[in-house]
């Protein structure tokens, strides 16, 4: 850890990575399910002051923020895990010393005045000292228009996200916007989509989306194919709530409902089938795909978790457990599902 007091530790000199992350580089102790660790590095950057957004569902949102406590293992949570903090430095370091299995790194903006300076220098420090191809999460309320896109892509980001996370217009507004006190805006970020593609190219620009927010599952297919038609790809997160949160209490979606967007998803991003070719209930459920689905269901690959891929073309992102505990039903396979998984999923599809 950090010899300097968090309070004082702010980026670009100290970032916080993920549990998962920090287990890899031998950072922190720990050992991961089937002994897949993490093959994507994923940094957030750190302000004394933290997030100024209000997002309903989020860790890091500062209306969460405001009761969480000082101290102890809740102080820095965030996607359900822990987020330890150290001097960027000493990260280069331990990459440099080469005893990990990242693919990727992606450096995650958070709403604050000196974002997107810092997330500038994160990212070219990654892609000036380790060899790894570096994406960015970004922010699309503290970024300057096109402007700013092109930065990001000179300092050596070569994909970039846009975490829109909520399905529909004015259930980001109600989380995100005017609705939670919130400064984002869905204008906004769609205006940011349409630079990201403009300037990465297409299909090297990524949606982060959460099921479970409220939407249906028509809904979610929506967003998905209208993103795709874009030029974005589409990453998956299942709903789990955050202690202290606007929706602590609200429940996760189900599995079979995860399945069914994971596969929509897939189906999509691939451009095997359009959101025209699948059938809904009157409530919005998925009843009809359009096609044989068996083959999918043993391929494996729709139920993995969705992300930039390495330099082999694989998905290098795979946030093992950032959406369920090791002895909970796996949401998003961090690894190939198994004969076993696979026959659990084509049970989950079906379900409720």
């Amino acid at each position: 850890m950090s010899q300097m007091p968090e309070d004082q530790a702010y980026s670009p000199g100290y970032v916080r990575t993920s549990l998962a992350g920090s287990i890899s580089l031998g950072m922190e102790q720990g050992r991961f399910t089937r002994g897949c660790g993490s093959t994507c590095l994923n940094v957030l950057l750190n302000y004394k002051e933290g997030c100024s957004a209000k997002c309903g569902y989020c860790g890091l949102s500062a209306a969460r923020t405001a009761g969480r406590p000082k101290s102890g293992a809740d102080r820095h949570t965030f996607i359900r895990v822990s987020w330890p903090l150290y001097p960027l430095e000493s990260i280069l370091s331990k990459i440099g010393e080469g005893r990990h299995q990242f693919k990727r790194v992606c450096v995650s903006m958070v709403t604050h005045e000196r974002a997107m300076d810092d997330a500038v220098a994160v990212v070219n420090s990654f892609a000036l000292n380790t060899g790894l191809p570096v994406s960015a999460l970004l922010n699309p309320t503290v970024m300057d228009g096109k402007k700013d896109m092109l930065v990001i892509k000179d300092a050596g980001a070569d994909r970039v996200g846009i975490a829109i996370d909520a399905a529909t217009q004015p259930l980001f507004s109600s989380l995100r916007g005017a609705g939670a006190g919130g400064p984002h805006t869905w204008e906004r970020y769609f205006e940011a989509l349409e630079e990201a593609v403009e300037v990465f190219g297409r299909y090297k620009a990524g949606i982060h989306l959460i099921v479970g927010l409220g939407e249906t599952e028509k809904e979610m297919a929506a967003i998905i194919d209208e993103c795709h038609n874009m030029g974005a790809l589409t990453h998956l997160f299942s709903f789990y709530p955050e202690t202290g949160s606007l929706l602590e209490n609200l429940e996760r979606p189900s599995v079979g409902s995860y399945r069914r967007i994971q596969l929509a998803r897939y189906l999509i991003n691939e451009s095997i089938c359009t959101f025209h070719d699948f059938k809904f209930s009157a409530a919005g459920k998925i009843v009809d795909f359009g096609m044989d689905i068996a083959p999918f269901i043993e391929k494996g690959l729709p139920f993995m978790t969705s992300g930039c891929p390495g330099k082999d073309g694989f998905p290098a992102c795979n946030r093992p457990f950032s959406n369920e505990r090791p002895s909970e039903p796996i949401r998003n396979f961090h690894f190939m599902p198994n004969d076993e998984d696979k026959r659990d999923i084509a049970s989950q599809i079906c379900a409720e």
